[in-house]
């Protein structure tokens, strides 16, 4: 009856845990478990997992492993219990949590709420605990003039890190005020310095700055300039000796700084880059030869450290280098030149020849100019006279040209002028014919062309001869007449009379040409309107030009056609032209 009350109660229900004792293992179960934890401190079996899935160390020993009764009474492998339970972690605000000062609450009460002082009707505190002077009759009973609520602080909690940041809810707008300052004090320096300055020059104290010793930089030693220079000394010494300065010996009366450690602002070259992947790191010779920021993207010029290659480029190596490569060339080209068996001889080779080289450019260029010339252009000022500063205002235009300043600024063409090119003696557009511009110097209508001086002008004046030669040449030259062109000359000379008796059929004809020729007239200047209107529309730069434009007399149909057309601004019609 015990035994199967025992068992009832170890197998009440699936979720409850039995309370039997364990039973005792045997000792081949006891073998067999020592075997097996040896194989598994060998690495020949797998480990333990707990319940999350993660591997049990079977180095850690057993009162460590082993899970109390009270924890897990299900005995599953596990260190859960040795691990930090949540429910004992203590909370802690965040770095950016700090107490509010200076915050006023604007909310007030209009009427009296259970729970707040009986005095001035705060709910942030009791009556004893106000801070308002004792009201006649509390804010309780009359319900007026009721307090707003104090800002309430927020309880704070910071960990080992959190409690020892010096920096947590400073302000950096505070510092304004010490830089505003300093900034005032520098001022009321500045306008000290120069009510003293106005003084002794009004007093005849100061020494004009325009005299000749003072522009040759001949100064007395008394002068102006060496009392400001000494009275500047003295104001930086003053506090000298009391700066403490980390690193450095500084003497005031000397004024030597003497830098006895490294500069602490400097970075380590395997600190530039903290890839992997990046420059390597030589720690026994402490170099690194390649850039460190090779790969990522910043320009070399740009960045501090830009590794210790460069020495490869200073001193004598680069020259070294050209030696060398002379010796290689004369070498091919038959001369017996080596830099490390006989160096004596190939730099005094190389220094004849580097003066032979000179002289033969000077020689190639002085040629040169002798037969094409261009001295003039080569005699320019140096560059320190072209750049140098000056007192003269001058005013300058987005195309160089002078508006304002000494000089009186010349009206000039933005383009370049009196151009000759192709051996042209005059500018394109020197000659204008026909329409046409061209070249004075040889009348030629084709830019870009080369010059071909007179004899380009009897060429065109040969074939202009020509032309005009070529009509008179066919009126001289007529054929005979037939009978039968004879005859047809007869006829018409017969119609024309006919035609003249019939004068008023001849005025009605004469009117109907006039109409079409007026018709006519009408439809092209309403066309050269339209060109008009276009041409406003574009801009200015980029309007044709009227070089190429026909210049003759107007015929009467042009004009009356222009009349027609022409609007007028005083007219009470022109509003209804257009319609």
């Amino acid at each position: 009856a015990p035994g199967g009350a025992g068992g009832g109660a170890a197998a009440g229900g699936p979720g409850e845990v039995g309370l039997e004792e364990p039973k005792k293992m045997t000792r081949e179960d006891w073998r067999k478990k020592k075997e097996l934890e040896e194989q598994r401190k060998l690495g020949n079996a797998p480990a333990e997992v707990d319940e999350e899935g993660k591997d049990i160390n079977p180095h850690i020993p057993q009162y460590i492993s082993s899970v109390p009764w009270y924890i897990d009474p299900s005995k599953r492998p596990t260190l859960k219990h040795q691990r930090p339970q949540p429910e004992k972690q203590k909370q802690y605000s965040s770095s950016g949590d700090w107490y509010k000062r200076g915050v006023q609450e604007h909310a007030v009460a209009t009427r009296y709420r259970k729970g707040a002082c009986e005095n001035c009707g705060a709910l942030t505190h009791k009556k004893k605990d106000c801070m308002e002077r004792p009201r006649k009759v509390g804010a309780k009973y009359t319900g007026m003039n009721i307090a707003p609520d104090e800002h309430v602080q927020p309880e704070l909690m910071f960990d080992y890190d959190g409690k020892r940041d010096r920096w947590n809810g400073y302000n950096p707008e505070e510092h304004m005020k010490i830089v505003e300052e300093y900034a005032k004090v520098d001022l009321a320096k500045r306008t000290l310095k120069a009510q003293k300055l106005q003084e002794e020059l009004a007093s005849g104290k100061l020494e004009q700055v325009n005299s000749p010793r003072h522009q040759w930089g001949e100064e007395e030693p008394n002068s102006q300039t060496e009392r400001d220079r000494n009275s500047e000394d003295e104001d930086e010494d003053k506090y000298a000796d009391d700066i403490d300065m980390p690193g450095q010996n500084f003497d005031s009366k000397r004024r030597i700084t003497v830098r006895n450690l490294r500069i602490r602002e400097d970075i380590a070259k395997y600190l530039r880059n903290l890839d992997p992947n990046s420059a390597y790191y030589d720690p026994k010779t402490r170099a690194m030869r390649e850039n460190p920021y090779a790969n990522t993207g910043k320009n070399p010029d740009e960045v501090g450290y830009a590794g210790d290659n460069f020495v490869r480029y200073t001193g004598d190596t680069i020259s070294m280098a050209q030696t060398q490569l002379f010796a290689w060339e004369a070498y091919d080209k038959g001369s017996e030149v080596h830099l490390q068996a006989d160096p004596t001889k190939l730099e005094l080779l190389y220094k004849s020849f580097k003066v032979k080289k000179e002289d033969f450019k000077a020689q190639q260029k002085e040629s040169i100019l002798e037969k094409y010339g261009g001295q003039e252009h080569l005699d320019t000022p140096p560059a320190e006279l072209l750049l140098a500063q000056t007192e003269d205002y001058v005013e300058y235009s987005r195309h160089g040209t002078v508006i304002k300043g000494q000089e009186k600024a010349i009206a000039c063409s933005k383009y370049e002028e009196d151009v000759k090119i192709n051996n042209h003696t005059c500018i394109w557009g020197s000659y204008w014919k026909d329409g046409k511009w061209g070249y004075k110097c040889c009348h030629s209508f084709v830019k870009y062309s080369y010059c071909t001086g007179e004899a380009g002008k009897e060429i065109a004046n040969t074939e202009a001869s020509l032309l005009e030669e070529q009509p008179r040449e066919e009126e001289h030259v007529t054929k005979p007449k037939t009978l039968m062109e004879i005859h047809q000359e007869k006829q018409k000379e017969k119609k024309k009379k006919k035609h003249k008796k019939n004068s008023n059929s001849d005025s009605e004809g004469e009117e109907k040409k006039k109409q079409e020729k007026l018709k006519k007239a009408l439809n092209a200047e309403e066309a050269r309107l339209l060109q008009v209107k276009e041409i406003m529309q574009l801009d200015e730069r980029k309007r044709p030009y009227n070089s190429v434009y026909e210049t003759r007399e107007p015929t009467e149909e042009e004009m009356e056609a222009y009349r027609m057309k022409r609007q007028r601004p005083d007219d009470p019609m022109a509003s209804f032209l257009g319609q």
